[in-house]
């Protein structure tokens, strides 16, 4: 695949407009996205992601497209679970809504350096060195087993918001305790101070480049072009900032997400393994000759991802505690939106409102007892965000 220093030029040229737009026209004022600004955001980066394949498909043939859809598929997926994180990062430091659109275009774009440079070093690694296969399927396959081991272990997802990462950025970095709207410095007794914007910057960079270390992999083993791997990676990071507010609620529900992750990462572990062994030259495997194997092709893979995922999304939602969760979730948002009230909202409005909540938390109570102790009765900020929520409707209606 030969790609000319314009088509290169003006693919980053596009990238890079887009950020910029991004920034200018949506982040540069904090502001919380509603639903259908989200929604048709995120709708216009995946109608554009999906133009350049069909580009790709015709420009360069079924083949490359077909790589193009299938690297763009998974790390799309795996930038959905790298949301979780990012989610985690900003309820553990208590990042204001309205400023979180900025850390997550911080965390695109430091995603996207990070990646890149990942791209040029694993697609000089390949040039020079076949056997770098075995190493990315090695690393594939260890992913998948620690992602798999935290999901029969239960492992704690706090534990990710306080990796090594943001440790030593709270060792090092010393910062006020509030924030001063989405600035990275304030001033305090007449001196120029950190603010905690500044650390959860730090952690959200820090975290992008152990994501790079699984997805560069994963999509070197779907395509070795790296023009494709490239706008594969840079496609699927672009509009992440609004879909984190679109499926925010839904997030909790891919409950069976980690799972499809690790299946097809270790799919594609495989099949690095087994290209490897088609291309090997190490000495001490079958002489340095080639071992004759099942090469697994694009089109098989690109329907392996698609149904493990399809698969995956179908059987968290419908699970009963992919629904649970939902019904908890509608408990917890019309909580909030009814505290969110201007103090000039008329009482109809607060009664509907309140209706709706009665609703809600009547349903949650048809919750099994494994799922209620789970995902309610341990929830102290649940339990109180509901208690608010009555309280200031009976202190209102006391009034009237």
């Amino acid at each position: 695949m030969h790609i000319s220093g314009l088509q290169w030029g003006v693919t980053i040229a596009v990238i890079l407009a887009l950020l910029a737009y991004d920034f200018f026209f949506h982040v540069r004022k904090p502001h919380e996205p509603t639903i259908k600004e989200a929604a048709i955001w995120s709708a216009v980066y995946i109608a554009i992601a999906l133009a350049f394949g069909v580009l790709i498909f015709f420009w360069d043939g079924p083949q490359f497209g077909a790589e193009y859809f299938g690297g763009y598929i998974t790390e799309k997926a795996l930038s959905v679970d790298n949301l979780f994180v990012f989610l985690i990062i900003m309820a553990s430091f208590k990042v204001p809504r309205e400023d979180q659109q900025k850390v997550l275009l911080f965390g695109i774009v430091f995603a996207l350096i990070a990646r890149t440079a990942f791209i040029l070093l694993g697609a000089a690694l390949i040039n020079q060195f076949a056997w770098i296969f075995y190493l990315f399927g090695i690393i594939l396959l260890l992913t998948a087993g620690n992602l798999l081991k935290d999901e029969i272990t239960d492992s704690d997802e706090e534990d990710e918001a306080n990796n090594f990462v943001i440790r030593l950025a709270k060792k090092f970095l010393h910062t006020t305790d509030y924030y001063d709207g989405d600035k990275l410095f304030t001033m305090e007794n007449g001196k120029k101070v950190m603010t905690p914007m500044l650390l959860v910057m730090v952690a959200i960079g820090g975290t992008d480049i152990l994501f790079a270390l699984d997805s560069i992999p994963a999509i070197f083993g779907l395509t070795q072009e790296a023009y494709i791997v490239f706008t594969a990676t840079a496609f699927s990071l672009m509009g992440l900032r609004q879909l984190y507010f679109l499926i925010d609620g839904l997030l909790d529900r891919l409950i069976y997400l980690s799972w499809g992750l690790a299946a097809i990462l270790a799919f594609i572990g495989v099949k690095l393994i087994l290209h490897a062994l088609h291309e090997n030259t190490l000495p001490f495997i079958n002489n340095g000759e080639h071992v004759h194997v099942v090469e697994v092709t694009i089109g098989f893979s690109l329907a392996v991802i698609i149904g493990v995922l399809t698969i995956t999304v179908l059987a968290s939602l419908l699970s009963p505690k992919g629904k649970a969760m939902a019904t908890i979730h509608k408990v917890r948002t019309l909580s909030e939106k009814y505290l969110d009230l201007p103090e000039d909202a008329s009482t109809s409005e607060r009664q509907e409102l309140k209706s709706k909540l009665d609703a809600a938390v009547e349903k949650s109570k048809k919750i099994k007892p494994k799922f209620r102790d789970e995902l309610i009765d341990s929830e102290t900020e649940y339990q109180d965000l509901v208690r608010r929520a009555h309280g200031e409707h009976e202190a209102y209606m006391a009034q009237s």
